[in-house]
């Protein structure tokens, strides 16, 4: 089941898309076990987490507390079924620690905590704190004359919280360009779509206004993803932020654009799921 989940650091994107693949289809394996959960987020944001954590950033899966490492933070801490699979695919743990996602004891808690080690910067259970912490790992950092970065995943959903925007304000002002904010634009929350809950468009200019550098990207597009890392390493100045629109449930498409935030998965839809994600495989 695991022997598939161990990858080495790549820049190549047919090498990375087939990272995200399998990352997909550990998600799915995942949540089936439990029949409910945070799938939908993981199949959307795979292509991010596998040009992150094998494209960019810079760590030692041996060493997790590694001080010239770059920091990421997961602000969306529930989406804990694609990190955790990233994780153990990156080498961070055995990757037949993902059997016990979710178990009573088990390390691999709903929501990422540093219980389960330092490769877990930040708890944040509770939405909108993310970014704060980054802001000051990432002033910490600049300081000290490190030259280390701080890469923060948001959903778009805890842009409702006020204290995300006190966050960008000091980032702006600090001018802290080693601070990248990865925004996973899936335009879904708990209560339904963004739009009918609380639109934030335009959402760019928000960001702008606020002092920060904005790319808006497919966050589904490799090519784009890469692209657009590369031009956050070479343009120095001001924090980062990038809008990623995903889809939930990207690669599967019996469940694509269903916005199901804590998603039921019963046995015959997580096997059809895994259907489409291995005709995928074959078919590249």
């Amino acid at each position: 089941m695991h022997t598939e989940l161990r990858f080495e650091p790549t820049r190549a994107v047919g090498e990375l898309r087939a990272i995200a693949l399998a990352l997909r289809k550990q998600v799915v394996r995942m949540v089936a076990r439990t029949g409910q959960g945070y799938v939908q987020q993981g199949l959307g944001a795979a292509d991010l987490f596998a040009a992150l954590y094998f494209a960019e950033l810079r760590q030692r899966p041996q060493t997790p507390d590694w001080p010239e490492r770059d920091r990421f933070i997961l602000s969306t801490a529930h989406n804990t079924a694609i990190f955790y699979a990233t994780l153990a695919a990156r080498g961070y743990f055995p990757p037949a620690l993902l059997d016990s996602y979710c178990d009573d004891g088990s390390p691999l808690e709903i929501n990422a905590s540093e219980r389960l080690g330092p490769m877990i910067e930040a708890t944040c259970g509770s939405l909108g704190q993310g970014l704060s912490v980054g802001v000051g790992m990432a002033a910490t950092l600049k300081r000290t004359g490190s030259d280390s970065r701080v890469f923060v995943m948001l959903g778009d959903g805890e842009l409702q919280e006020g204290q995300v925007w006190e966050a960008a304000m000091a980032a702006g002002n600090w001018r802290l360009d080693n601070l990248c904010l990865v925004i996973d634009a899936n335009d879904m929350q708990v209560e339904g779509h963004i739009d009918q809950v609380q639109p934030h468009e335009p959402l760019a200019d928000k960001w702008r206004a606020f002092g920060w550098r904005v790319e808006d990207i497919d966050g589904n597009d490799m090519d784009a993803i890469l692209a657009m890392l590369a031009r956050v390493r070479a343009t120095p100045g001001q924090p980062h932020c990038i809008i990623a629109r995903t889809l939930v449930g990207k690669g599967a498409p019996s469940l694509e654009g269903i916005l199901g935030h804590n998603l039921r998965l019963p046995p015959e839809t997580a096997t059809k799921a895994l259907e489409e994600l291995d005709a995928q495989e074959v078919r590249a």
